[in-house]
């Protein structure tokens, strides 16, 4: 089990799948990061900002999430856009970007086969990120990209997920007087398809930023 106050482990292997792949990845790509990705931003946030988990090539190589692959090209601009980020790129785990009042994690820390975690993997990684909401006490507002984001956040906080129907830009009371924001994953597919639109994510952002201030 997961210790109660662990935010995040540098270490795990909690899954075996997980733990192999990242393995093969490090003999393969000696220059990736490839071990769990570590949360992002400010330490004391008011929002968070949940993914799924890191990208083979994105935050897998660079070490921070949503750093070198194209949702984090539409995700760092839109926070720039919306005054919270201090460039609106992110090139690099060293590159001088800074957030503030918001932290980027993703549901599960580490990169998994075909971009696809298994619900065991999603379940072993919660504990996380249950420590890190528990962790964060001027947190107002979650913003999830993503169904499994959206149900991970819920499965942390002890809610019932009937009761929070994912849905892009709706908004769900959470315990402690924070809020739940959904948004479609800011992915390729997802803008290709215009399943979400850039006006579309920078509308949800905006309001996720708007309530945490």
């Amino acid at each position: 089990m997961t210790p109660r106050g662990i935010t995040f482990d540098p270490a795990c292997q909690r899954c075996d799948r997980l733990a192999s792949f990242l393995a093969d990845c490090r003999r393969e790509r000696p220059g990736y990061h490839a071990r769990p990705v570590p949360p992002f931003g400010d330490p004391d946030p008011r929002l968070l900002v949940v993914g799924l988990a890191p990208g083979l090539h994105g935050a897998n190589r660079t070490g921070r999430p949503f750093t070198g692959d194209h949702a984090g090209v539409l995700l760092y601009a839109t926070l720039h856009e919306a005054g919270v980020s201090s460039a609106a790129a992110s090139q690099a785990a060293d590159d001088g970007l800074r957030l503030r009042g918001v932290r980027i994690t993703n549901a599960v820390k580490c990169v998994p086969p075909q971009n696809k975690p298994l619900p065991a993997e999603i379940r072993a990684c919660n504990a996380y990120l249950a420590a890190e909401l528990r962790a964060l006490p001027q947190l107002r507002v979650v913003l999830a990209l993503g169904r499994i984001a959206h149900d991970a956040v819920l499965d942390a906080l002890g809610a019932r997920r009937r009761d929070c129907p994912f849905a892009h830009g709706a908004e769900h009371p959470l315990p402690g007087g924070r809020t739940l924001v959904d948004s479609f994953h800011c992915s390729r597919y997802n803008t290709q398809t215009r399943r979400l639109t850039v006006p579309m994510f920078r509308d949800v952002v905006s309001r996720a930023v708007a309530l945490a201030a």
